[in-house]
């Protein structure tokens, strides 16, 4: 039986283990073995298979993690000298230890607010014609975050009005799918709706968070812009020697369905845990649990009570918020004990 103090883990999707689809397929590429760095059987079998993914001829590269592949991607779409315009929650600004720059040898983020985590048209305009001097950086790329830091997802009339401002200033879309999965189950939309149909040049989409062990895919819809970037991949050490350990289980999550069926199940966790919050009195939720992130704002003593019961979760947020994360396999049962935990702590509080 749990004690008060057992680790109970909600607060990231990458706390959970390997999911059974992908597993199952890393068994099966480790049971004889393949070529090296890429050149395996079910490194291609997995690119081709995003192609299918994506109904469009993408260019597809595998990295370790989500670092990696935006700070990859995003030198790739411009110099040194540019800038890339972001939210001032994108994880790109606030998580990365300075990737995006140093890979890019210089090229600034240029960060502006937005309501639920989200660029507007307008913030992306104000930062492009604040200055055109020679002494600013030049904006060159915009990066979304879908799902967003906050748990909100962009809807496809949004990110439309989104390409339609890069348009209009000349800048590229780089989309941070971290939980990409997770904004496809929400708006009920396939992957094509909501990339290269509303004018996203490239994409993260990351399998660690949807039930991988590890590994996020790069997927290019232009191909002028996904040139020389194996090379980049090797100088920045993100060639795996065993690749096909990255692609196989891809292809678990792809072939059969899992990713959408594990983005799903963590989404309907996500509501369930946020209108359970709702109830609660002391307890409000800060912004709409659209994806499987749920942000609260609950007493400081209840938080500090729900850390010694052994909950895990982030307060980065600001003082009294609190972030929970479901996963692919979260139960019903781990949520009903932190909201018994959480209405006993506001009892007391």
């Amino acid at each position: 039986m749990e004690s008060d103090c057992t680790p109970r883990f909600l607060a990231s999707d990458n706390t959970s283990g390997i999911c059974p689809e992908a597993l199952d397929y890393l068994l099966r590429a480790n049971a004889s073995d393949d070529l090296a760095y890429g050149n395996d059987a079910w490194t291609q079998k997995a690119a081709d298979r995003f192609r299918r993914f994506f109904d469009y001829d993408c260019d597809v590269f595998f990295v370790f993690n989500g670092t990696a592949a935006n700070s990859l991607t995003l030198a790739s779409m411009g110099q040194s000298y540019h800038s890339v315009i972001c939210h001032e929650l994108a994880h790109i600004e606030t998580d990365e230890c300075g990737g995006p720059e140093f890979f890019s040898n210089g090229a600034k983020l240029l960060t502006c607010s937005g309501a639920d985590g989200k660029l507007t048209p307008e913030g992306i305009e104000s930062l492009v014609t604040r200055r055109r001097d020679i002494h600013y950086p030049k904006p060159r790329t915009v990066s979304l975050t879908q799902a967003t830091e906050v748990g909100t997802v962009y809807t496809r009339d949004e990110l439309m009005a989104i390409r339609a401002m890069a348009d209009k200033h000349g800048l590229h879309v780089h989309m941070d799918g971290a939980r990409f999965a997770n904004a496809c189950a929400s708006l009920e939309a396939t992957p094509a709706e909501l990339t290269w149909q509303v004018g996203v040049d490239a994409l993260c989409f990351s399998g660690t968070k949807n039930g991988l062990p590890m590994g996020e895919a790069v997927v290019f819809f232009n191909h002028a812009l996904a040139e020389d970037f194996d090379y980049r991949c090797k100088q920045a050490g993100q060639l795996a020697s065993k690749m096909r350990f990255i692609a196989a289980p891809w292809l678990g999550l792809l072939e059969s369905g899992a990713w959408l069926r594990n983005a799903e199940h963590a989404n309907g966790m996500a509501r369930y845990l946020a209108e359970g919050f709702a109830a609660l009195p002391g307890a409000e939720l800060m912004f709409p649990a659209e994806a499987n992130s749920v942000f609260v704002t609950l007493p400081v003593a209840v938080l500090e009570e729900l850390r010694q019961r052994g909950w895990t979760f982030y307060t980065f947020i600001g003082a009294g918020g609190a972030r929970f994360v479901c996963a692919w396999n979260t139960t019903q049962a781990l949520l009903d004990r932190l909201l018994d935990d959480a209405r006993d702590a506001l009892s007391i509080a």
